[in-house]
Order: structure tokens, then C-alpha cells, then sequence
């Protein structure tokens, strides 16, 4: 099974979702924002990153650049229930664009969750159009 990066600043949800991917056979590493995320990561040799996007510290968007322009090719699942005066969507979409793999509006069921892990873990990694 996976190393999975979970960053996300609502211990609740973080809790929960690292249960589920620990019932699954996943080894969960837990960061509660997006710049103990980053470092994390450094170390991490996590096979996939699901992030939240709107975070204190660093945002998920930010954290989703970052791992892009320097780790390529980072899977990245993003993950969001909006903020602020934003819909949901428009943090998915911007995330989508930057790079994600996947991305979920919460509330989401545990099975959309482990399906869209096990989808993103199934796509061979490509750098420049061949595989890593």
C-alpha cells in the first residue's frame, strides 16, 4: 500500500480521513498545515498528497505549486470546503489547473475518498512524457 502526505488544519477531518486510509493499509503521515506539509514532505517519501486548500501558515494552492515546480511528479489529491466568501468549486478548479490529480468538495464519502486515492496511486508517473 501507499505513504500518504495528509495535510489538512482541521484535526477532526484529518483524524477521520487517516483512519480511513489506515483501515485500507495506507501508512498516513499527518501535517496540520501547508508548511509543515512542505517539510514534511522532504522527508516523507510519500507515495501521494492529499492537502486541504484553504489552511493557515501556507494555503493548499501554495503547497500544490510548490511540490510541483520542485518534486515533479507529485500526485496531489486537493481537497476543500471553501472559505471565506468562495464556493468550493473555485478553489477545486484553480487546484485542478495547477496540477491535482483528483479533487473533492467536502463533504465526501470514504468510498469517493479511497477510490480517487486508488485511481491517482494507478496513474504511472511521468516526467517530460516518460516514465519515472
Amino acid at each position: 500500500m501507499a505513504r500518504i502526505l495528509l495535510i489538512d488544519d482541521d484535526d477532526s477531518v484529518r483524524t477521520v480521513l487517516s483512519l480511513a486510509l489506515t483501515e485500507h493499509g495506507h501508512t498516513v503521515i499527518e501535517a496540520h498545515d501547508g508548511k509543515e506539509g512542505l517539510e514534511l514532505y522532504k522527508h516523507a517519501k510519500a507515495d501521494l498528497v492529499i492537502t486541504d486548500i484553504v489552511m493557515p501558515e501556507k494555503e493548499g494552492l501554495e503547497v500544490l505549486m510548490k511540490l510541483m515546480k520542485k518534486h515533479p511528479p507529485a500526485k496531489i489529491i486537493a481537497i476543500s470546503g471553501g472559505g471565506g466568501k468562495h464556493h468550493p468549486a473555485h478553489y477545486l478548479h484553480a487546484a485542478r489547473l495547477l496540477g491535482a490529480a483528483k479533487v473533492l468538495a467536502k463533504p465526501f464519502s470514504y468510498e469517493l475518498l479511497l477510490a480517487a486515492v486508488n485511481e491517482v496511486l494507478e496513474r504511472p508517473a511521468t516526467v517530460a512524457g516518460s516514465q519515472v
